[in-house]
């Protein structure tokens, strides 16, 4: 049985952001992306509390491809240490999670 994955980071512009999407999808690392934003974030960095405006990126992929697409979004990520996370998808319609598996089967 294959797991499915929403995986998300984020992105200081929304152009950053629907490059790594395009790039993701081409690559068949996702079945497919969606940027939001903008998103307002709060968070330490380098020891110091910052707020900052962000773009959000959710991409889908299976646990299978999650290894690939973690590498290759922090090879590409604009930034040093992006937060990339991967969430179980618990449940889907059986049509949907098909295709987003045979979108990104690189078999």
């Amino acid at each position: 049985m294959t797991s499915y994955l929403e995986v998300s980071t984020a992105t200081a512009t929304q152009d950053e952001a629907i490059r790594l999407a395009e790039s993701a999808v081409t690559a068949r690392l996702a079945g497919n992306a969606q940027v939001i934003g903008p998103v307002v974030s709060v968070f330490w960095h380098l020891g110091e509390r910052g707020t900052g405006q962000e773009w959000r990126l959710l991409l889908y992929t299976t646990e299978r491809r999650y290894e690939d697409l973690e590498a290759y979004l922090l090879a590409h990520h604009p930034w040093d240490n992006p937060q990339v996370t991967a969430t179980s998808i618990v449940a889907g319609s059986a049509t949907c999670l098909e295709w987003l598996r045979k979108s990104v089967d690189d078999e």
